[in-house]
């Protein structure tokens, strides 16, 4: 194996550059018109709003110690 062949080995192939339109324009993004757009079902309950932030806190106060 020469050099250039090693080299396509270890790196991924080159991806065309897109500009950010085009991209946005790939993925049929819409922009953000309200905060209902932001508005996401996560938790099925406010008790599991509750759990999951006491975990986050503890669990960042445990990486403090």
């Amino acid at each position: 194996m020469n050099a250039a062949e090693t080299e396509r080995s270890v790196y991924p192939a080159m991806r065309p550059r897109l500009s950010v339109e085009e991209l946005l324009a790939a993925k049929n993004v819409q922009p953000i018109r309200s905060l209902e757009d932001l508005r996401a079902d996560t938790f099925a309950s406010d008790e599991e709003v509750e759990e999951f932030i006491a975990f986050t806190y503890a669990e960042r106060r445990r990486d403090l110690a």
